[in-house]
């Protein structure tokens, strides 16, 4: 990927498919892409198999648009930890975050003084969510990263999964104080250039430090990049980006939502199967999926409205029924 419109053509319509390994388009890829068309909220439909770009499905407006990723952000921050403890800017996973806010030693739950990187990677912080009804308010409070420390300790860190957007952004601001760089900065030189891409910029917290779990913004096709990255193991072109052995750690489960039982959390990526295939998969609010399957050499990129609403369910089950129903089942991944 060599910019935010590689090979977008001007004037793209609402169903396009690219097969530039094929001599004719496959039925059932050119079937999925119908069937995309149909599910109102989607904007993008992507499937890259072994390395090259097979299906392109863009709303109409939306071939070389950003798009807000949501939640996708958590698994980038993620990756930008590991490229960081590799060059030794942390400590490692086992470090304590108090490292970086020496205020949890006075707190007066001593528990806070035990949590770790790791235990914010895999959302075992212990701490309450700022996510879900609590978002709002943390996101209109005068300083993120202390509304989330001053957040009460509901279980012992390293046990139970609490979702939670202000843990990733923790990560962020720790990326920040460890590389002396903003986490924008940081993401565009160890991970958006050797991808070939340019990194937007996306909204910061009243300090300044940039989102560490949200509102990141990245076209179709740099997902497919970000996709492509897991799936070689952290290389591209012959480099390596993201340590091999970080990409793996990150797509094995440490921890259950109650929300979503069916899929496990890792280092900021979930892991669930998908008719017998399991992917490693970035998800963001309302339909933005990084989906990676490493035994189909297979990544599907979705991007949709984020104006999700109640509808979220619903849309959410018509892209899994897409996939499993009319991507796995094609020729190519039976």
């Amino acid at each position: 990927m060599n910019s935010t419109t590689a090979g977008v053509v001007a004037g793209i319509t609402a169903l396009t498919l690219s097969v530039t390994s094929q001599s004719a388009p496959d039925p059932a890829l050119q079937a999925a892409a119908k069937s995309a068309a149909g599910i109102p909220r989607l904007h993008s439909l992507l499937v890259s198999r072994r390395g090259q770009l097979v299906l392109e499905h863009y709303a109409p407006g939306r071939a070389n648009r950003l798009a807000n990723v949501k939640s996708v952000s958590k698994s980038i921050v993620a990756a930008l930890v590991g490229i960081a403890i590799e060059r030794r800017l942390l400590k490692g996973v086992d470090q304590p975050i108090a490292d970086f806010f020496p205020e949890l030693r006075k707190d007066a739950d001593p528990r806070k003084q035990r949590i770790t990187i790791e235990d914010l990677l895999t959302m075992r912080q212990g701490l309450e969510s700022t996510s879900f009804d609590n978002y709002g308010a943390w996101v209109k409070s005068r300083n993120w990263v202390r509304y989330v420390l001053e957040r009460p300790v509901l279980s012992d860190p390293g046990e139970d999964l609490e979702y939670s957007t202000g843990s990733s952004h923790l990560l962020s601001a720790i990326l920040t104080k460890a590389t002396g760089k903003s986490t924008w900065q940081f993401a565009r030189e160890v991970f958006a250039t050797p991808l070939g891409f340019t990194l937007a910029g996306w909204a910061r917290d009243p300090q300044g430090i940039f989102f560490g779990g949200n509102e990141m913004l990245l076209t179709p096709r740099q997902m497919v990049a970000i996709g492509e990255l897991y799936l070689n193991r952290g290389r591209v072109k012959g480099r390596q980006i993201v340590p091999a052995a970080w990409v793996e750690t990150s797509c094995k489960g440490r921890g259950r939502s109650r929300f979503n039982p069916d899929q496990l959390y890792g280092y900021g990526w979930w892991i669930r199967d998908f008719t017998g295939h399991e992917a490693c998969f970035a998800w963001g609010y309302g339909g933005q999926y990084i989906l990676v399957f490493p035994t189909l050499q297979l990544v599907v990129v979705t991007t949709s409205s984020t104006n999700a609403g109640e509808e979220r369910r619903g849309h959410r089950r018509a892209i899994f029924d897409l996939v499993e129903t009319q991507i796995l089942t094609t020729p190519a991944e039976r």
